[in-house]
């Protein structure tokens, strides 16, 4: 069975940076998650990582992950017009060190 990643990327509002990390930190694990990741990759902008099972499991979590960032959501800069608060992709996992 192929795992799969998503991977969506945010910008925090400046006054809400540690909020929003105590609201990740005690975000819940989703059926069907191996693992899930908060990077820090510049100034008020992260990358929510996730490995899951299956394409599968990720399509069945999604109502829930889409409901958590609901709860979170006030924390977060509009990327742009297009994308509103959060850069999502997806995919399978092709190579695995």
């Amino acid at each position: 069975m192929t795992k799969f990643i998503n991977i969506v990327r945010i910008k925090v509002k400046p006054s809400l940076k540690e909020e929003y990390l105590k609201l990740m930190n005690a975000r819940p694990a989703f059926d069907g998650q191996v693992s899930s990741y908060v990077a820090e990759t510049g100034s008020y902008q992260f990358h929510m990582i996730a490995i899951w099972h299956s394409e599968d499991a990720i399509v069945k979590a999604r109502p829930q992950m889409i409901e958590f960032l609901d709860t979170l959501r006030y924390t977060l800069e509009e990327l742009s017009s297009d994308l509103g608060v959060t850069d999502p992709t997806s995919g399978p996992i092709v190579l695995e060190k």
